[in-house]
């Protein structure tokens, strides 16, 4: 069986580059270090590490055991920390990632109802990505993330997703746009904005973009990107003053500027997808109880801005 000590041994030849200098980071004799890697060498039946006079590095092996150990360290220094929190104040901490529309919506209902429960939420906010890198390194017990239909997030097995909320994106136009004083528009007339100046968002490869960008191209199209932001009223400001059209998530689309005119898309691809990430315990293929919890506080969140 695999002991902490082999992967911490491990991870700090790698941080260091020699075993010398592993042994001075954990504060361990060389031979002590020697002696856990030299187990783990066992264990796997194959070296992690190439030794030089000039120092150590991993083997391909290596990296691999590495990027396990990573997760399976990060873990177990949570379960410690959090227990101690939970005997000593009757309280359990969960880190809770969310991207920004989703805290200003949702957030505060969410908070309300877990606190009852004698969870604390530590709230993070950030883009889709770095969230989902953070749940699959196991940083976060949770995270709020979106898709859209067709685009798969690259979650890790042992990484459970679970749909909160289909989120209709709408077509922002200006006040004045020949399309404006339609109650809404289906695709044919959508892709008639092919000569549009265009606003996406600030992250490359966002799913919300994607979808306009693939159906575009579908039909031998390209979009003019004229800008990228992700800061809502910026956007628009922008398309109040006939400077660009974009999209908008329903779950971010109040309050509306007076000058941008807001239409439903008649085609169900034009939708995310907000989902509920975590990971899964071992033992029970399930999230931990008090991330089920927060599942339920997201959803009566959800339910209360129906």
């Amino acid at each position: 069986m695999i002991d902490l000590r082999q992967l911490r041994a491990l991870r700090a030849v790698h941080s260091e580059g020699s075993v010398t200098g592993a042994a001075r980071l954990l504060g361990w004799s060389q031979p002590t270090v020697d002696y856990h890697l030299h187990n783990i060498d066992r264990l796997v039946g194959s070296p992690l590490l190439t030794r030089t006079k000039r120092g150590s590095t991993l083997t391909p092996v290596g990296h691999l055991v590495l990027d396990r150990a990573q997760q399976i360290l990060t873990l177990a220094d949570r379960t410690l920390h959090d227990a101690r929190d939970l005997a000593q104040m009757g309280r359990a901490k969960l880190r809770f990632g969310t991207f920004p529309t989703a805290a200003a919506h949702l957030l505060p209902a969410i908070v309300s109802e877990i606190s009852a429960l004698g969870i604390e939420l530590d709230a993070v906010l950030e883009e889709v990505d770095p969230l989902i890198a953070h749940v699959n390194r196991h940083e976060l017990d949770a995270a709020l993330v979106y898709s859209v239909p067709g685009y798969e997030l690259p979650l890790r097995s042992g990484i459970a997703a679970t749909e909160v909320l289909r989120d209709p994106l709408l077509l922002a136009l200006p006040a004045e746009h020949r399309l404006a004083s339609r109650t809404s528009i289906d695709r044919s007339a959508l892709l008639t904005l092919h000569d549009e100046r265009w606003l996406l968002g600030a992250t490359p490869n966002d799913p919300m973009d994607q979808v306009v960008v693939d159906a575009f191209a579908a039909e031998g199209r390209s979009l003019e990107v004229a800008i990228r932001t992700d800061d809502f009223q910026v956007m628009l400001g922008m398309i109040a003053a006939g400077m660009v059209i974009g999209l908008v998530a329903r779950l971010a689309s109040a309050p509306v500027h007076p000058g941008v005119v807001l239409l439903p898309i008649e085609d169900p691809s034009f939708a995310r997808s907000v989902l509920l990430v975590a990971p899964t315990e071992a033992a029970t293929r399930e999230p931990s109880t008090a991330v089920r919890q927060l599942a339920g506080a997201v959803r009566h969140a959800v339910d209360g801005i129906r």
